[in-house]
């Protein structure tokens, strides 16, 4: 499973079509205290091959410091659950080569992907941030979405 950046390949106008693809995307939000994190999910029909058991999604996430504290990302925790029931435990520093600072109302985007055997799975996990004025140390959940392929035949997620 890859953490590298897979942002999806788009048509002849990419920021309209991100804007439209990121609106028609599945919307998952966790609020842990003052911190929100939203995740979108696209499938990537290109980078999949559905024959060979290869299948691929990319997620946006956002991440929003509603507080008034100035935050820190310092490592990511991910459990990736594919559709037999199996669980990846991904740990990392940062997220996409990055360790983000948010003052307060600030918000970091990124864009990374995921490709699981089956056509469907799950994702789960949480950062774990600091607040750099005192020190303390915590974490933010990010929330349980689906990852869900049209070759899936029968119920979704």
């Amino acid at each position: 499973m890859s953490q590298n950046p897979v942002p999806p390949r788009l048509a002849a106008d990419p920021e309209a079509a991100l804007a439209d693809a990121m609106e028609a995307a599945p919307r998952y939000e966790a609020i842990t205290d003052d911190v929100t994190v939203v995740v979108r999910v696209f499938w990537l029909e290109d980078q999949s091959q559905p024959d060979e058991h290869h299948h691929a999604w990319a997620y946006h996430i956002r991440i929003e410091n509603g507080g008034s504290e100035t935050i820190q990302l310092l490592s990511r925790y991910w459990a990736i659950t594919d559709g037999r029931g199996k669980t990846d435990h991904v740990h990392g520093d940062g997220v996409i080569g990055e360790q983000p600072v948010l003052a307060a109302g600030e918000s970091f985007e990124y864009t990374s992907g995921v490709a699981l055997p089956t056509p469907c799975g799950f994702m789960q996990g949480c950062y774990h941030m600091i607040n750099p004025s005192s020190g303390a140390r915590f974490e933010i959940a990010i929330p349980l979405f689906s990852l869900d392929s049209p070759h899936r035949l029968g119920l979704i997620h």
